[in-house]
């Protein structure tokens, strides 16, 4: 039995993080795991930016309804969902996903979760589990599925190096070549013909 797990920003849909940058002109907030592998001191780091410039959950949750998925994300998780089941593991957070997992017709979604204050501030974070995507396929192999998981970024290698079949998506070209073993895919339709290989 087949299970695809996938990461969702930068696979399919845009970095939120990036885009709050972008829409509140706080450049400082690009910084993404693409850059700092280490995810705790990066979520310090944009909790202490928020605080700083005012920036609530209100605030990023109107950028993210802004979001549309990749393009070719719908139609590829169209063809993906009518032929195996699949898990989005991801490093966002609940009160962030809603907007995007309703776009992308409501998949299963393992993320975690931020601590707000009533006045919208986000004062904190707690994560659903350490390395919890590494842990999650861990768990399905463990149930006797044979998991295809795909990524792009350092918070997914452990996640691709425990599935049965890693895929990168869009990496870097550094990231790429200090994981020669994983294939790298740079469209959706590379990513489905990768997929398929396996499900076939």
């Amino acid at each position: 039995m087949n299970l695809v797990c996938l990461d969702l920003e930068g696979v399919l849909v845009p970095e939120i993080w990036i885009a709050v940058a972008e829409k509140t002109g706080r450049p400082e907030l690009r910084r993404t795991t693409r850059d700092e592998p280490d995810y705790d001191k990066l979520m310090r780091y944009r909790l202490e930016l928020l605080d700083k410039h005012g920036i609530t959950l209100p605030h990023i949750q109107e950028v993210i309804g802004s979001l549309r998925p990749l393009e070719g994300a719908l139609e590829f998780m169209t063809w993906l969902r009518a032929r195996t089941q699949v898990i989005i593991l991801s490093d966002t957070f609940e009160q962030f996903a809603a907007p995007l997992m309703k776009q992308l017709g409501w998949p299963t979604l393992l993320c975690h979760e931020l601590i707000v204050a009533p006045t919208g501030r986000i004062t904190g974070y707690q994560l659903r589990m350490a390395d919890q995507k590494r842990r999650a396929v861990e768990a399905l192999r463990g149930l006797n599925y044979h998991i295809v998981a795909a990524g792009d970024s350092h918070n997914d290698l452990s996640m691709l190096l425990a599935a049965n079949h890693g895929i990168l998506f869009r990496p870097t070209d550094a990231f790429a070549a200090a994981n020669p073993t994983l294939p790298v895919t740079r469209d959706h339709a590379a990513l489905r013909k990768e997929i398929e290989k396996v499900l076939k």
